[in-house]
């Protein structure tokens, strides 16, 4: 079935084009959890929480991705719902440039800076060189990281999600299988895990670029172009919901691995670090559909074809409820089997991560609405209001939750913090659709 941004979206229509996206971020989410497991279970849990610990700061500058594509494909997805196909091929041909330099110098950055970072972090004397380590290989292969991340919106924009899904598989597929050979296998430890997860993010990022640098019969190409300060300004700013959520959760893991130290020592950071890994699996789903339904919505937007959002909304906030009811059962079932996965080698930590994962899947019951509402504001090119959603979600009110619950409850109410962050969220992005109504046209 062959569907352009300009159809109408029936549920049927709606999910088989969102169906790439969801899976190509599964995908993404699965290669980025061998690492942890592979890990986990051939080199040992102080290796395995030195790479959760380090991790955060590594996505923060990976993020920068996330907000150039998402930013930059609302952007072009409205200007081609204008019916000017050649200002969107030049705002797509600047957002790449831009990656590309900006990923050159995150990345020298990020390998200057792992070490002190590291330490901040909380890293032991016994976990600093395996943070360190992990870090700098990894960030030799950022600016892949990033077009990655950029491409994974845009493939969608371009009407070619499925390219992006065989992009992602073909990366997620040499990640594992180069974990097994240089993790279990060549048994280079934490350097093999990196190196691994670095080689398949090429993959992820080169790949594309070669496919847009062709002749190709998607609706984007790259072609010469200036750069317009002004233009990546506000690409930028509309994408700073999704940079803001990246840095947001990665100040928020750092938080709550420091209140694991204090509360549960080194088996809490390594419970936290598989609710994390298994986590991104589970909102990988959410995330993924709101890369499809993005570009539509900004289509649209650009179009003045105010009834097809009303339908996008409302379809979409159906299908969330019900994807995280069916998640929330499916992880309270699966909380002792993925558990066991990684850390079913230590008794102790096994029934920790047990518990922390039923109390944990509460969360995912709302996760979605909030994901959408906030994607949504960034199709219709309001970055405001998807940053503040998503800062409120991500960093306030988590924040608060892991701050004050822990006082009353202990441990347990560091497991609960992130589901009460989720209803708080819920209630702010319900506020902002009903006060937006009007400008948009959506309900």
């Amino acid at each position: 079935m062959t569907i352009q941004l300009s159809d109408h979206f029936t549920y049927k229509k709606l999910l088989n084009f969102c169906f790439p996206p969801i899976i190509m971020m599964i995908f993404t989410s699965i290669y980025g959890v061998v690492d942890g497991l592979f890990v986990s279970n051939f080199v040992g849990k102080t290796p395995f929480a030195a790479i959760n610990l380090v991790m955060p700061f590594i996505m923060i500058l990976g993020g920068f991705g996330f907000m150039i594509g998402t930013g930059g494909s609302a952007l072009v997805a409205k200007t081609l719902g204008e019916g000017n196909k050649e200002r969107a091929n030049r705002y797509f041909t600047m957002m790449i440039i831009a990656t590309v330099i900006g990923g050159i110098v995150l990345s020298v950055l990020g390998m200057i800076f792992i070490r002190p970072i590291s330490y901040l972090l909380g890293a032991t004397e016994a976990m600093i060189e395996d943070c360190v380590l992990y870090g700098r290989i990894l960030f030799i292969f950022n600016t892949a990281f990033m077009l990655q991340n950029v491409f994974q919106t845009f493939l969608a924009t371009a009407e070619k999600p499925k390219l992006g899904l065989a992009a992602t598989v073909a990366a997620g597929v040499t990640n594992m299988t180069l974990d097994a050979l240089f993790v279990a296998g060549f048994r280079w430890g934490v350097a093999g895990a990196a190196l691994a997860t670095g080689l398949s993010e090429c993959i992820g990022g080169i790949l594309p670029l070669i496919y847009f640098l062709r002749p190709n019969s998607s609706l984007l190409r790259l072609t010469k172009t200036g750069l317009e300060g002004k233009i990546l300004l506000k690409a930028c700013i509309n994408g700073a919901s999704e940079l803001m959520s990246n840095i947001s959760g990665s100040l928020v893991s750092m938080l709550y691995n420091f209140q694991l130290i204090r509360f549960a020592g080194e088996n809490g950071v390594a419970a936290y670090g598989v609710l994390m890994y298994i986590q991104f699996i589970f909102v990988a789903v959410f995330i993924g559909y709101t890369i499809g339904t993005s570009p539509i919505v900004g289509y649209h937007y650009g179009a003045g074809n105010h009834s097809e959002l009303k339908s996008i909304l409302r379809k979409s906030l159906k299908l969330m409820g019900l994807a995280g009811i069916v998640m929330m059962i499916l992880a309270q079932a699966l909380a002792a089997p993925l558990a066991n996965i990684f850390v079913g080698y230590d008794r102790e930590l096994f029934d920790m991560t047990r518990h922390a994962f039923k109390v944990f899947s509460f969360s995912f019951i709302l996760s979605g609405a909030n994901i959408f509402a906030s994607s949504f504001f960034t199709a219709l090119n309001n970055g405001g209001v998807s940053a503040a959603i998503s800062f409120l979600r991500t960093l306030v009110f988590q924040m608060l939750s892991v701050l004050i619950l822990p006082v009353v409850f202990g441990l347990n109410g560091i497991w609960w913090a992130i589901t009460v962050a989720e209803v708080c969220a819920f209630m702010i992005s319900l506020i902002f659709l009903y006060a937006k109504r009007n400008k948009y046209h959506y309900m």
